[in-house]
């Protein structure tokens, strides 16, 4: 079987490519979902005494509008907050504290506010794009249980999240791993015996430290889960589900290919283009 290393001089045809809309034809679609979004948070910022005050008055509203009205103030207000800080209530005293500083003045808010056009479609689309962050991976896993089910359905169990869902989380499924280590896929026999650990990533454009810091992670994710299969002497493999045009960016061919070479045997790299020649019965099991 051809290792990930050896598809490098014609990876362009292993790629599989999840269609993005064209700009601008995506803004009706931002309009419909973010034109009410823009122009309540306009009415907050109107009646708001501070951007300390508007960020406590968003809170008070119920989702899903508070965590959209929570991506606008990020963008005119706290570019340092991300909205995952944001999202939890509880924090808000706390982050206004430590970052309330840096807040643009509401004043200031307001006069920016008023030079934008009516509906604002630059941020519009800024929004949209960031509401589809995270769909390709969605669509890439999907693909993969599909395919999974209808090649070896009916002699392995497979679970994990096919779009939007809970990760499997290794100390719920693996009898004494002690850290809280989420995974995409765990691939099991009909006894229950865990074969596989899979993790999934979509790549659109990724590259630098963040290819850098990815790899090292999943390098440990290998040292640990042989180790723990090694320790309990079981027949578990690692799997990384990897996709897209990124890939093909900077190093990150080879250092994904060098992740199969550390794993010797028992760790795969797979695009889905390749799951028919390379993810076979044979490699489960042996």
């Amino acid at each position: 079987m051809a290792s990930f290393a050896e598809y490098k001089t014609r990876n362009s045809q292993y790629i599989t490519f999840i269609d993005s809309e064209f700009y601008p034809d995506y803004l009706d679609e931002a309009k419909m979902i973010y034109g009410s979004v823009i122009e309540q948070f306009a009415n907050l910022v109107n009646i708001a005494n501070t951007s300390a005050d508007l960020l406590l008055r968003i809170t008070e509203i119920p989702n899903p509008s508070r965590t959209q009205l929570l991506r606008v103030f990020r963008k005119y207000v706290s570019p340092d907050t991300s909205v995952e800080m944001l999202k939890v209530k509880k924090r808000i005293p706390n982050i206004i504290e430590d970052y309330g500083n840096r807040f643009r003045k509401i004043e200031e808010v307001q006069e920016k506010l008023a030079t934008r056009s009516t509906p604002d479609e630059a941020l519009m689309a800024i929004l949209v794009e960031y509401k589809h962050r995270g769909q390709k991976g969605y669509e890439l896993t999907e693909a993969f249980f599909l395919w999974f089910e209808t090649h070896f359905g009916s002699e392995y169990l497979i679970e994990g999240p096919i779009r939007a869902g809970r990760d499997i989380m290794l100390d719920e499924v693996l009898e004494n791993w002690l850290e809280k280590t989420p995974a995409d896929i765990l691939i099991s026999s009909y006894t229950g015996a865990p074969l596989v650990i899979g993790f999934a990533r979509y790549d659109s454009d990724r590259g630098g430290a963040q290819e850098d810091d990815r790899i090292s992670g999943n390098r440990e994710k290998i040292t640990n889960i042989l180790n723990y299969a090694d320790t309990y002497n079981l027949p578990l493999k690692v799997f990384f589900l990897n996709d897209g045009p990124g890939l093909t960016l900077g190093s990150m061919w080879n250092d994904y290919a060098s992740l199969e070479t550390y794993g010797k045997g028992r760790v795969m790299v797979c695009t889905l283009k390749m799951l028919d020649e390379r993810f076979t019965k044979d490699w489960l099991e042996n």
